[in-house]
């Protein structure tokens, strides 16, 4: 945090932590959160802002809006994503680089690199893989999130207006910069995301490429078994083809 007190500097502090944690957050919420007034969160997110590290945002409504301007939020910006966890993003890059060219570069070296993503994946997958086996069906996104967020990734699984599924959310993610240049990292932990929930999953949005959070769409367990039935019970003739 740049110069100010000892205590505001840990107060700033846990400001943008709990954005982080949290998402894009009014200063209502956050003095909730945090126990403070809503004067002294106000305080410290202009001092915030004008350092780069928080930004202000139009809150997005969902369905009709009411009378009166929509509350702000407060999101978190690269600066500020860049004074948590990014301290070993360049050794990372560099090892991908060193992957990539080892395995001939070009298309080998692509390859190369996804396939260490899967692994690096893989093992991961084990971490969270107890934390869903606890879970019901439909609160396996809602697991699944819980264990990201035990590994640093700030996640929330939240439901969408539609019924047909919920939004996988991670606030935070330690490796941004190193999926940035390599995306096979977003690939691989899509796949994991598919295998640990037991359906296909759509990535939304990744902090990588430049979005606020990374967002993956999970269909609920009713809704995936529907587009299986769908899928293998269509007539041949227009099965895995566009009616248009």
């Amino acid at each position: 945090m740049p110069a100010a007190s000892e205590e505001q500097s840990g107060t700033r502090r846990r400001v943008v932590r709990s954005i982080l944690g949290h998402g894009p957050s009014t200063a209502a919420e956050l003095a909730g959160r945090l126990g403070l007034t809503q004067a002294a969160v106000r305080r410290h997110l202009d001092a915030l802002v004008a350092d780069g590290l928080v930004e202000p945002r139009e809150k997005r409504v969902y369905g009709s809006r009411g009378r009166g301007r929509p509350a702000k939020v407060f999101a978190i910006t690269d600066s500020g994503r860049d004074a948590f966890d990014h301290a070993y993003d360049e050794l990372a890059v560099e090892a991908l680089r060193w992957i990539e060219r080892a395995a001939g570069g070009s298309e080998r070296g692509a390859a190369a690199v996804m396939d260490f993503a899967r692994a690096k994946a893989a093992a991961q997958a084990e971490q969270y893989r107890p934390f869903l086996e606890r879970a019901a069906p439909e609160d396996r996104a809602r697991a699944l999130a819980e264990a990201l967020s035990r590994h640093g990734y700030a996640a929330v699984a939240r439901g969408v207006p539609a019924p047909a599924g919920e939004q996988l959310c991670q606030h935070h993610c330690p490796v941004a910069h190193a999926a940035a240049r390599y995306p096979q990292l977003c690939e691989a932990e899509t796949e994991v995301f598919s295998s640990l929930l037991g359906t296909h999953v759509q990535r939304l949005a990744t902090i990588a490429h430049g979005d606020g959070v990374c967002t993956t769409f999970v269909p609920r367990p009713e809704q995936a078994a529907a587009t299986e039935d769908n899928e293998t019970t269509a007539p041949p003739r227009i099965a895995g083809r566009n009616p248009a």
